[in-house]
């Protein structure tokens, strides 16, 4: 079986297909079955869609939050590997001021 290239899709898009399943009367299965898109992906828009209406489960991030979080990731790698710089430059020049 030949492997698919993977995919985006805008969240616009995401949206309409989450719309389908909750509004439409379809499962997860027929929706994705007519898209053509793995039921999987859509399994997730939903229940993400679900957790940023409010009704997720206790610890569920929204979407907002999880952007947040890796924003948060990001800018923590970034400043420890600034500190691991100016430790190095702080010992290079106390070893070079003795």
């Amino acid at each position: 079986m030949e492997k698919r290239r993977r995919r985006k899709f805008t969240p616009e898009y995401k949206a309409e297909v989450v719309r389908l399943v909750l509004e439409g009367g379809k499962t997860v299965g027929q929706v994705s079955r007519d898209l053509d898109i793995t039921e999987s992906a859509v399994r997730q828009w939903v229940k993400q869609a679900k957790i940023d209406a409010g009704k997720g489960g206790k610890g569920a991030l929204t979407t907002a939050e999880r952007a947040e979080l890796v924003a948060l990731r990001r800018e923590a790698r970034q400043l420890r590997m600034e500190r691991e710089i100016l430790k190095k430059a702080a010992a290079f020049f106390a070893k070079e001021s003795q």
